[in-house]
């Protein structure tokens, strides 16, 4: 009798494994890993797209960043206002120079 119990404990657990590696798709990320093709499809799509949303990311936090000087200029403090005025000069002229 405990022989019986324990041989449908272990079908029970069996199945439920089967059942675990179906929901983590596991056979079509093995096939994933052999399509040597398809994989660097992908990775390479995930590369352009980090690419592209770092570049905008950085333009965006840059523009931020001018214009957050910019307002601190306006404000006249002593020496950071100078420090920070000849920056956004560099920045503009540089922005000038490169149009």
């Amino acid at each position: 009798m405990p022989e019986k119990d324990y041989k449908h404990r272990l079908e029970a657990k069996v199945d439920e494994l089967a059942t675990a590696m179906e929901k983590m798709k596991l056979a079509e990320y093995v096939e994933y890993l052999h399509n040597t093709r398809r994989m660097l499809l992908i990775n390479f799509m995930a590369g352009l797209a980090r690419g592209l949303g770092m570049a905008v990311g950085f333009t965006i936090l840059g523009a931020l960043v001018v214009y957050m000087l910019r307002k601190i200029v306006l404000l006249n403090l002593p020496l950071i206002g100078d420090f920070i005025a000849d920056l956004v000069r560099l920045v503009d002229y540089s922005m000038k120079k490169s149009l």
